[in-house]
């Protein structure tokens, strides 16, 4: 049985979750607005300008369209900075061997992910050609939980939905795969990703059996 896998990037194929802290951290600060390591948290899987706008709502502030335009520029040269330093050892753990055990099995991969940045981290990790389909946030109009980014993987694969299985280490990303009425697999917390079909600490705990299981598993006997 073919399925497609699809992947988010930042935090689930590379870390790249602490470069957007130090960017945000460093725009809120510039605004005089707090910025905590569990509100990052909040931001992930959530586009730009979205996550502007909450930054914007937990400082009870408010800027100009032009000002507004402006930040998201800064903020996306800082981080630019950062991942152009990226290499291999940026991957996480396992993550290549899963990748490899899904092409020896030809299964479709495909990327859904709201960076804009998805093609350039992909290349400098070595890691683009791994994949079929790649939708980012230059693809997409609507945000996590939002399932168009699944939908349209699902779609460039030529996979029905039911037929699709989601990496996510966000909440956000973990609803918007239920939406789609894929198969949701959580990388991180249990306790934050208690709404996925499957949670697992990272790569390291996915074995081969379970990869199988998935491919030849209909989402309607999915175990929570």
């Amino acid at each position: 049985m073919k399925k497609a896998f699809i992947f988010d990037l930042d935090g689930v194929i590379v870390d790249t979750a602490k470069y957007h802290f130090l960017a945000w951290q460093n725009l809120a600060d510039s605004l005089g607005i707090p910025f905590s390591s569990a509100q990052n948290e909040q931001l992930k899987g959530v586009s730009r300008v979205r996550s502007l706008e909450k930054i914007l709502e937990w400082g009870n502030k408010s800027i100009s369209e032009e000002e507004f335009t402006r930040l998201m520029s800064e903020k996306n040269e800082e981080y630019l900075v950062y991942i152009s330093k990226m290499d291999t050892t940026e991957i996480l753990p396992d993550v290549p061997r899963v990748l490899d055990c899904l092409i020896s099995k030809e299964q479709s991969i495909a990327l859904g992910s709201a960076s804009k940045n998805a093609r350039i981290i992909l290349e400098k990790v070595q890691l683009y050609d791994k994949f079929q389909a790649i939708v980012d946030g230059t693809n997409v109009s609507k945000a996590k939980p939002d399932p168009e980014v699944f939908l349209i993987g699902a779609q460039m694969l030529d996979i029905a939905p039911e037929n699709c299985v989601v990496f996510e280490d966000s909440v956000a990303g973990i609803q918007a795969a239920n939406t789609a009425n894929m198969i949701s697999i959580g990388i991180g917390d249990d306790k934050v990703l208690h709404q996925a079909d499957y949670i697992f600490k990272d790569f390291t705990e996915i074995k081969e059996e379970f990869i199988n299981q998935l491919i030849t598993t209909p989402k309607s006997l999915t175990i929570k």
